[in-house]
């Protein structure tokens, strides 16, 4: 089926080209059910919100925003489940301080630079450039340990497609950057770099055997989730998929970050295991966005709170402690 006989538009809801070879049949049934379920939820949520503090009840948030937060309501409800509006009215005039402030001529050149190359699939991504180039600017300035680096304007990017809102856009950026991913974006990328070791020993423990057939053709699992963590999924899996989540990513923290890598994993097994060279198996993992099980974004959503079992917040900080000091103790050997 092609997008003159579906009636899905060539261009997604969020003004993003589909690609000439996307699967329109496969997309239709699932929206099918899809829809519906968006329905329900939205009436859901605008009696949940009507006159209710939503952070008084956090089990019941959690319920809520793991069955999906409906896209307009997307802004209210990140910034206040993250601390971000919070962090707002602490300092409601920082980000038009930060707006006048002389810049770093090397940060201002790199970010405009990537500008054009972010989303340039999207077709209402141009009015956005001068919105993004600001919050990333005024970001850098403000937190100067991480500055810019790439990555940051996918985040930037889409926080301003969803929000439509530069302010709320670098709160949401700096409450990512800062508390819930924090050193995954500096030079050294600490954090980063710790749990993709996690992630790796969690993929060991759970599919032993796609752990093993990777490491057998030779694929290092920083090539395959660096994008992954660093762009927080943008740029890797559908985009409504990325939208729900960065719901649960604002309101329970980076762990979901592993749950989710490690569903993909879970989930995409028998192809995984059918590749047969190390080509195939890149394809694999850069082909994400194709593919049916994350098109899914509702059955993909509900399985990686099943899918990984009891993930339990000690074993992962007790991983990453392991990990970490595993690294720092073979530097000190190197230096």
């Amino acid at each position: 089926m092609s997008s003159t006989s579906s009636k899905f538009h060539d261009v997604d809801e969020y003004g993003f080209k589909r690609e000439p070879d996307f699967d329109y049949q496969s997309y239709e049934n699932i929206m099918s059910s899809y829809l519906t379920v968006l329905t329900t939820r939205s009436m859901r949520w605008q009696k949940y919100l009507k006159g209710t503090d939503m952070l008084k009840d956090q089990s019941k948030l959690k319920r809520f925003v793991r069955k999906g937060v409906p896209g307009p309501l997307r802004e209210e409800v990140w910034m206040k489940s993250s601390g971000a509006f919070q962090l707002q009215q602490k300092e409601p005039t920082l980000y038009q301080k930060l707006l006048t402030y002389e810049y770093d001529q090397d940060i201002a050149d790199q970010i405009k630079l990537d500008l054009p190359r972010t989303f340039p699939d999207n077709i209402h991504f141009e009015q956005y450039q001068v919105s993004l180039y600001n919050v990333l600017i005024a970001f850098a300035h403000h937190n100067r340990t991480v500055g810019y680096c790439q990555g940051l304007n996918y985040i930037a990017g889409l926080l301003l497609i969803v929000t439509k809102n530069e302010e709320s856009t670098f709160w949401l950026l700096k409450v990512l950057i800062e508390n819930i991913v924090p050193l995954y974006h500096t030079k050294t990328m600490d954090n980063l770099i710790t749990d993709i070791d996690v992630l790796s020993e969690l993929i060991r423990l759970r599919v032993p055997d796609v752990h093993r057939h990777i490491f057998d053709l030779g694929l290092p699992w920083p090539v395959i989730a660096t994008k992954w963590f660093i762009c927080l999924y943008a740029e890797v899996v559908p985009t409504e998929t990325v939208l729900r989540i960065w719901d649960c990513l604002f309101l329970e923290g980076n762990k979901i970050l592993l749950r989710v890598g490690l569903t993909i994993v879970v989930r995409l097994r028998q192809e995984l295991l059918a590749t047969d060279d190390i080509s195939t198996l890149i394809g694999q993992f850069r082909s994400l966005e194709k593919s049916g099980v994350l098109m899914d974004c509702h059955e993909f959503m509900k399985s990686v709170f099943k899918v990984p079992g009891n993930l339990r917040r000690s074993q992962i900080n007790a991983l990453r402690q392991k990990f970490y000091s595993e690294r720092m103790a073979n530097k000190s050997k190197g230096s």
